[in-house]
């Protein structure tokens, strides 16, 4: 996981934010956190963003989504998003 992506005083915290996720047995729980820990690298809380999800920053089963929103992110001009979508599926 990259460095940029971690805010040094979050060890320790729990999720501050509500990542809004579905239960863990719904069909759109992955989607749901791919844009979670896309959303938390914006502000340097993918560590807190893992957390919540259960899953770590580049997790191959989240991809597909991430894919979408990359797309998504390139036709909305929204260079952020685009820039940490890019960065996970590196």
């Amino acid at each position: 996981m990259s460095m940029a992506f971690l805010r040094d005083d979050a060890e320790g915290e729990m999720p501050r934010r509500n990542y809004d996720l579905p239960e863990r047995d719904d069909p759109d729980f992955d989607r749901a956190a791919a844009r979670a820990l896309l959303e938390a690298a914006r502000v340097g809380e993918t560590q807190l963003a893992e957390r919540a999800t259960g899953y770590y920053w580049g997790e191959p089963q989240l991809r597909p989504y991430v894919e979408v929103m990359l797309i998504e992110a390139e036709k909305a001009k929204d260079d952020r998003l685009e820039q940490v979508a890019r960065r996970f599926l590196a």
